[in-house]
């Protein structure tokens, strides 16, 4: 049985997840077409009919974990600019929070705008856009805030990093915010119950990071990091994984396959619901292997780096137990790492006084991790 402390956590995460009240349902689309152009085809033709999805995805993950630096990788953009724009929330719950739209209201802002390397059917997706927080100094990361985080999220802990010396481009994810389309009201694209859709907005968001790095390189900036939380740290994993720039990377919360926190996560039922009568977690785990992090500590561990773990003990999305596998995968591998186990939840981890615990661990860590 949970303790009182235990039980007092899980109904707060619930009352919080049950605050987005705008999930929807979508039925099992394998999606085949969106590996129309991928690379690591080995010999299958753009516009292939396939007849068996499922064997198409776990064949197709298992070339791309193979060659997946070919996979990630890209062209530098050549349209990079910043501008300058009125700050907005984007919100995407159904009744959004006017306190939060009052607060922004009026506030203007700079923003790195690139066309992304990897094309999509969206417009708006395919403009990245990230909100530049300029320091002093030669050290930079790349932030990448949680699944449906709103356009403001995580603004605080950037301006504590300046303070710091750190800059920060905040990066907005595929799908997310000002990157969304106009038909749906939530990030729901960039995880959903659409098997090629979802393994194409992970390579998007790893290409995208690594166009940032080029940016700040150009900025003069020498020593690189990154910040990733929930599904930002599953993007951060894998282009750690793939760029040796990246010498410093914090995990703010951590699992190992992308299937299994759609499976059992609290915030991801409406995914499972639209898929678990058509798929196995077994299969949907290995058709998503390719943006899995499990997939690729091998080569996240070619590069030397420092790297901080949080996971929340009482986390009913990252479930608790996966986290400590993605330890015991960076003891196994003998990386340089700390690891830090908070109070708290998923959700309750965005709470006070939770929040300010998580922003004090990550802010002491990127203080010093550059040094050396």
């Amino acid at each position: 049985m949970p303790s009182r402390y235990a039980q007092w956590m899980y109904d707060w995460e619930h009352r919080l997840t049950s605050v987005d009240n705008n999930r929807v349902v979508r039925p099992l689309d394998w999606g085949v077409e969106w590996a129309r152009d991928w690379p690591c085809r080995n010999g299958t033709r753009p516009g292939q009919a396939v007849e068996d999805p499922a064997k198409f995805f776990i064949d197709f993950s298992r070339r791309i974990v193979a060659s997946s630096d070919e996979f990630f990788s890209y062209k530098t953009p050549t349209d990079f600019r910043l501008e300058k724009r009125e700050v907005r929330v984007f919100s995407t719950r159904e009744v959004p929070d006017q306190k939060l739209e009052a607060k922004v209201k009026g506030t203007f802002a700079e923003f790195l705008r690139f066309t992304a390397p990897v094309k999509t059917p969206y417009p708006e997706n395919n403009l990245v856009n990230a909100r530049w927080f300029p320091a002093r100094g030669r050290r930079a990361i790349v932030l990448l805030p949680h699944w449906n985080a709103d356009a403001i999220a995580y603004v605080s802990l950037c301006k504590v990093l300046n303070m710091l010396g750190i800059s920060v481009l905040r990066l907005t994810m595929p799908y997310h915010d000002i990157r969304m389309p106009a038909e749906i009201s939530r990030a729901d694209y960039a995880v959903s119950a659409n098997i090629g859709r979802t393994l194409d907005a992970v390579r998007q968001g790893v290409v995208d990071v690594r166009c940032c790095l080029d940016w700040l390189q150009q900025q003069g900036c020498e020593k690189l990091g990154i910040v990733g939380t929930s599904l930002g740290s599953c993007y951060a994993f894998i282009a750690a994984a793939h760029d040796p720039r990246l010498r410093v990377a914090a995990f703010n919360h951590a699992s190992t396959y992308v299937a299994d926190v759609v499976w059992h996560g609290q915030s991801t039922r409406h995914i499972r619901q639209g898929m678990e009568s058509q798929v196995t977690l077994e299969t949907l785990r290995q058709s998503w292997l390719a943006v899995s992090p499990m997939a690729y500590f091998d080569k996240f561990a070619r590069w030397p780096r420092k790297s901080l773990i949080i996971y929340a003990k009482y986390d009913l999305t990252f479930l608790p137990e996966l986290s400590r596998n993605v330890v015991e995968e960076f003891e196994r591998y003998g990386l340089d790492h700390k690891v830090v186990v908070l109070p708290c939840g998923h959700y309750t981890m965005g709470e006070a006084p939770y929040n300010y615990m998580d922003g004090y661990q990550l802010a002491s860590f990127l203080r010093t991790a550059f040094e050396g």
